[in-house]
């Protein structure tokens, strides 16, 4: 047996979005996200409701791979999503967010990526997630989400998104 101290890169980032924490929240799923997120492109989603819930897994083309992403806890009382998606023999990455209404329009998200590589691959992916980049996503991501709130449709060709 090998034990390794993990090679493990996060990032958090705090949204404000413009809405109310009921219409958000059903927003991180791997369908609803097709609605507001460019280049989200689910191939398969296993779930029951045929949305996001606890305990639905959905699958992402990755190049040459794909990747599988498990919803492990979807608690809308308490505004909480946590998923783990797994590049094979690459890296696993589990996303936290958690969803808190600030008055009756207006909600804070923090989004929290936790990165942790499992070959040389992944170290190389670890060392290109800089705060920098982690940032200029998730500014994409609270525009987009914004726009979407606001109008009803996508917000296009945002960087890094």
């Amino acid at each position: 047996m090998k034990i390794e101290k993990p090679n493990r890169v996060s990032h958090a980032y705090v949204q404000t979005i413009h809405g109310k924490m009921e219409e958000i929240l059903p927003l991180y799923c791997p369908v609803r996200e097709l609605d507001w997120c460019e280049n989200w492109n689910p191939k398969t989603v296993y779930s029951n409701s045929g949305l996001v819930e606890k305990d639905c897994i959905f699958i992402t083309p990755d190049g040459e791979t794909d990747v599988v992403w498990i919803v492990t806890d979807y608690d809308t009382e308490k505004g909480h999503v946590e998923m783990f998606y797994h590049v094979p023999q690459v890296l696993i990455t589990k996303l936290e967010i958690q969803v808190t209404a600030l008055s009756e329009n207006k909600t804070e998200i923090v989004l929290t990526y936790s990165k942790t590589s499992l070959s040389e691959k992944g170290d190389k992916i670890l060392e290109k997630f800089t705060k920098e980049e982690y940032d200029i996503m998730m500014d994409s991501w609270e525009k987009a989400m914004n726009h979407y709130l606001a109008t009803g449709i996508m917000l296009t060709n945002l960087p890094n998104f």
